[in-house]
């Protein structure tokens, strides 16, 4: 609606302006008559030409801008309507046409001023804001020049304001398109970290039901039970993943109108995790020592249960008969400190457990997303050895936290 109302105001005025510039220019002195002669009509007509076209300025600035300088160049008419186009072209073109076009309009201005300053005192507009009877050439350029400058500067500032919020909006989509392609990436951490643990328990009690003696049916009974646990848990990672995925939530977050029934894991969920590492056969040692454990921040938190988890996993894969020292220390204000170590084994499973290779670089995305540190590898006592430290600030909050 505005467009429109400034359309009309344009053309309406620039109708106005070539009507005066007609009156005036077959005005006679102490007369009631005009002297009407054929260029005066002739640009009159083309002057109101172009002030329609105004209409068209911002589809086809160019276009419109070149039939506007006509009229005042060739015949006796006004530039108002070579102004107003000068600053759509300026607006949409601030190439060599749009200098081109400058530099027509500010001729066909300075014609029009010129025609101005040479008519009678009584109907000349720069000589009743002079107040003179004769303006010298160099002011009529002046003039000239000023009265292209406005539109010019006007239409120029309004093609930056449009381009800069172009690249805004097209520098916000990649931005958008990178934090999808991270949220994947976070997906596909979270069902490596979350699945691999227990599906890896599953194996190890499958196998063991698998060449357990029959007459030992209680200890088959108790495996059982642990594989349909860790199955089910599985399950609920699993909606919990695919929850991220499709609703948008951070992982462990429900919908308002649905109750927490499980949220990302913990500090506090570290004993569960022993204790079903333990269960599947492999022996861990544990020492935790964190101050305040309970108020870690929910990152910092879940990032420590994933590098003990994926650490078992590691373990449970490619070393089950050694057994594991897990150390997990630190508090506000010093970071925590997260270790686990392993014997190397003498010789490679029997049957090599099938894996992706990234649990180890998506841990290590993990900690440099906190800005921690984490460095894995063979020691030279024989070992093998994890150890991460993720920052935790004084307040509470996980220090070097990246928004993302």
């Amino acid at each position: 609606m505005l467009g429109v109302l400034v359309t009309v105001l344009a053309v309406g005025t620039s109708v106005l302006s070539s009507l005066y510039v007609f009156a005036a220019e077959t005005y006679v002195p102490h007369s009631e008559q005009l002297d009407v002669t054929w260029r005066p009509a002739l640009g009159v007509l083309a002057a109101l030409t172009a002030g329609v076209l105004l209409c068209w300025r911002h589809s086809r600035p160019v276009v419109v801008t070149g039939v506007a300088v006509i009229p005042p160049v060739v015949f006796v008419a006004d530039a108002l309507a070579a102004l107003i186009s000068l600053a759509a072209l300026t607006a949409h073109r601030r190439d060599r046409v749009g200098w081109l076009g400058v530099a027509a309009v500010f001729v066909a201005t300075t014609v029009g001023v010129a025609h101005d300053a040479h008519r009678h005192a009584d109907v000349s507009v720069i000589k009743i804001i002079f107040g003179a009877d004769g303006v010298p050439f160099v002011v009529v350029v002046l003039v000239a020049a000023l009265l292209t400058a406005i539109p010019a500067a006007l239409g120029t500032h309004r093609g930056t304001k449009r381009e800069l919020a172009r690249h805004t909006q097209a520098e916000r989509a990649l931005q958008a398109e990178m934090a999808r392609k991270d949220e994947r990436s976070r997906i596909a951490r979270e069902m490596h970290d979350v699945l691999g643990h227990r599906l890896s328990l599953l194996s190890l009690h499958a196998g063991a039901l698998e060449v357990m003696a029959p007459q030992e049916s209680d200890r088959a009974a108790e495996v059982a039970r642990t594989v349909r646990t860790t199955a089910r848990q599985s399950l609920e990672d699993l909606r919990q993943v695919i929850g991220v995925l499709k609703d948008g939530r951070g992982f462990g977050s429900q919908a308002p109108d649905r109750p927490r029934r499980y949220g990302p894991p913990g500090l506090t969920d570290l004993p569960t995790l022993i204790g079903n590492t333990r269960e599947a056969g492999l022996p861990v040692n544990v020492t935790v020592l964190v101050d305040n454990a309970g108020e870690a921040p929910e990152t910092l938190a879940t990032t420590a249960y994933r590098v003990v988890q994926e650490s078992l996993t590691n373990v449970l894969k490619h070393a089950p008969s050694t057994t594991v020292d897990v150390t997990v220390r630190g508090g506000p204000g010093v970071g925590l400190t997260v270790e686990i170590g392993n014997p190397l084994p003498e010789s490679a499973p029997a049957e090599a457990p099938i894996g992706s290779g990234s649990g180890l670089a998506g841990l290590a995305e993990r900690v440099a997303q906190l800005e921690g540190t984490i460095s894995y590898g063979s020691t030279e006592q024989g070992r093998f050895a994890v150890k991460a430290w993720l920052p935790w600030a004084q307040g509470g909050d996980a220090g070097g936290v990246r928004a993302g």
